[in-house]
């Protein structure tokens, strides 16, 4: 049943589309997995990012993200944790990009895949950024007399991730296009991938220096 008054939940979903239509740090993310891992690989990566942005929600809808965010010294462990991260996948897809060139993605086994949705949700879910936004924005839409402030946060928290997976996953399909489009050529695979471990690292070196969402 929905909490947030019509007219509030409008405004957030104009407000919420500005901000996901403008490439950031999570767009490069995606388009990095994508060149890296293939359709399958970036969709994936996206799900698994969606599904770290919610335990991210319930924080912030229960007081925990403010804390955080409010707090240097936990802002800047998240913000050193989740660029580590980053940089170590990026390490990763450029060390193994011989081997993503002569892999069919489509015959990964399932593990392989529990693997790329754990690393999107690690990715999702140390984002310092995400939190801030959801602490300074969130409250915006809030109408304390339509009823519970924690269920209407948690709603409009939920409804800028759903409205992230769909704009994420166009992100990732159109980079697995031009992947599928090089790949004719092992060795333009090998190039691909090492390109999108490489957009990872800068994104995960530049998160730790100047953040971004």
């Amino acid at each position: 049943m929905r909490v947030v008054p019509a007219d509030s939940l409008v405004a957030f979903v104009i407000a919420a589309a500005v901000i996901i239509v403008v490439p950031g740090p999570g767009v490069l993310f995606i388009i990095g997995r994508s060149l890296a891992l293939g359709r399958v690989g970036g969709l994936v990566s996206v799900l698994g990012g969606a599904l770290g942005q919610v335990p991210l929600v319930v924080l912030v809808a229960f007081g925990v993200g403010t804390i955080v965010a409010s707090s240097p010294p936990l802002f800047l462990a998240v913000r050193i944790a989740g660029s580590a991260y980053l940089v170590y996948l990026g390490v990763q897809a450029i060390r193994h990009r011989r081997r993503q060139a002569s892999t069919d993605a489509a015959t990964l086994p399932p593990a392989s895949r529990w693997r790329q949705l754990g690393e999107g949700f690690v990715v999702g879910v140390t984002n310092p950024k995400t939190i801030a936004f959801f602490v300074a924005v969130l409250p915006q839409f809030v109408a304390p007399a339509a009823g519970s402030v924690q269920l209407q946060l948690l709603e409009l928290g939920l409804v800028f991730v759903a409205m992230a997976v769909l704009s994420d996953a166009v992100w990732a399909l159109v980079a697995a296009g031009a992947r599928a489009w090089f790949g004719r050529s092992p060795r333009r695979i090998q190039t691909l991938t090492a390109t999108g471990g490489a957009i990872i690292i800068v994104l995960g070196v530049a998160l730790l220096f100047v953040g971004g969402h």
